[in-house]
């Protein structure tokens, strides 16, 4: 398989000075795949390295014109070595990613064994690059130093979202939901929703609204009840106040945990309703319980 038939969204490429990151939608779900995104890349510079030799002799170019096709020649091969350099985020890592993968069988195994070895390049970099002034008192090496915190910083990073991405595998956003979520009845009177759940204590500023059969159809917030004279609340249902939600705006009972994340960052959002494959609503889903869940299952448990 080539790495131009695989569907995998680029969502944004961040520029640097050896080259491009990419920043993917969702991760490749094979290590086949890892591995053939991850040589494109470099196939890339190196066919370009290939040309620039090949119009530089095939031309007989001189003067100005050689000098730049010589200089893009070597550009493109810098580039090539750098991004196969074997430690994450280069693309070298994600093939070492892509071979631990296929070895172990555990795509977070690869993350975390590239990115080792990731910093550990980052930190040798910064070693050469502090070695003139440490033995000679000049000024340390530029390049070899803004390399090594690019990647000691990179490789890091990208081990943390791999641990993260780990400890979601396997969840729901059921598992997540917020118990006591706000939920109301689409027949109670503006007056009951007051009494009841604004004026007893809970923060809530938002409420979804359920009509008899548990079906989520609407939600109202407490903003909305400005707009209704109080000498009405008391004949006034909720859901002649309810504003209407997309389906869009909802997410499914048994969604990957990690889908909603992505979701909920993509969208930037704090909080989706949860519903079931029937409509039956469950409850709400904040950021909130998802980042507090990733700091008790990376707590170490007491002695």
């Amino acid at each position: 398989m080539s790495p131009f038939a695989l569907v995998i969204d680029v969502k944004s490429i961040t520029l640097f000075i050896f080259g491009g990151l990419a920043s993917l939608e969702k991760e490749s779900k094979t290590p086949a795949d890892t591995f053939w995104v991850a040589i494109a890349g470099p196939l890339v510079s190196l066919l370009l390295f290939g040309i620039f030799v090949g119009i530089g002799f095939g031309t007989a170019a001189s003067g100005p014109l050689a000098a730049i096709i010589s200089v893009l020649a070597s550009v493109n091969l810098a580039l090539f070595a750098f991004n196969l350099i074997p430690g994450l985020p280069l693309d070298g890592g994600n093939i070492l990613k892509a071979i631990v993968w296929k070895i172990t069988g555990n795509p977070y195994k690869g993350v975390a064994f590239a990115s080792r070895v990731g910093q550990i390049f980052g930190i040798v970099a910064i070693g050469f690059g502090l070695l003139p002034l440490v033995l000679f008192g000049s000024f340390g090496n530029f390049w070899n130093l803004l390399i090594g915190f690019f990647l000691l910083r990179n490789a890091g990073n990208a081990a943390q979202f791999a641990r993260v991405q780990e400890q979601l595998t396997g969840l729901t956003a059921a598992d997540v939901v917020t118990p006591d979520s706000p939920i109301v009845s689409d027949k109670i009177t503006l007056r009951e929703f007051a009494l009841e759940r604004i004026l007893s204590g809970q923060n809530w500023q938002r409420f979804l609204v359920t009509d008899d059969n548990g079906l989520l159809v609407g939600a109202i917030s407490v903003d909305d009840m400005r707009f209704i004279n109080t000498a009405l609340w008391l004949e006034t249902q909720v859901k002649e106040v309810m504003r209407p939600i997309e389906q869009s705006s909802t997410i499914q009972s048994d969604q990957p945990l990690l889908e909603v994340v992505q979701l909920l960052e993509g969208r930037a959002l704090s909080a989706l309703p949860v519903i079931r494959d029937n409509g039956v609503l469950v409850g709400i889903l904040e950021k909130a319980s998802i980042i507090n869940l990733l700091q008790k299952r990376v707590q170490p448990n007491p002695a």
